[in-house]
């Protein structure tokens, strides 16, 4: 079982971005939105822009493994998922944003949803 393992890192940058969240919330005083403070509205959006995508960005992993046995499709989809969610989240992050780190981020998590629903429906239609 291969996603399982990426689905775990994944979790844990999960939380590590949920925490780095609550420690500016807390620093601002800020208990809804952003109050205006740069780095907690960036903050919020790195942890909801991930949790928007990852869910379903393993879904279809997991599918194309439980479904299909191709574990170097499988190892590729997950290291292009987590690359382009740590890659997007350092990019929105800060203050002074770099686009490319965004841009290449959701590019990378983009092609991992668009190349598993591709190859679920190869898959679905050769059988």
């Amino acid at each position: 079982m291969i996603t399982p393992v990426y689905a775990a890192i994944l979790a844990l940058l999960f939380v590590l971005l949920s925490f780095r969240t609550i420690r500016y919330r807390r620093r601002f005083s800020v208990a809804i939105g952003s109050g205006d403070q740069v780095l907690l509205a960036r903050a919020s959006r790195a942890h909801a822009n991930f949790a928007e995508y990852v869910p379903l960005g393993l879904l279809l992993i997991w599918f194309i493994e439980t479904g299909a046995a191709m574990p170097l499709l499988v190892h590729a989809l997950c290291l292009l998922l987590l690359a382009g969610r740590v890659i997007h989240a350092y990019g929105i992050s800060q203050e002074r944003e770099n686009l490319r780190f965004r841009i290449t981020g959701m590019v990378m998590t983009f092609a991992t949803i668009v190349i598993a629903a591709v190859a679920l429906l190869v898959i679905t239609v050769l059988r």
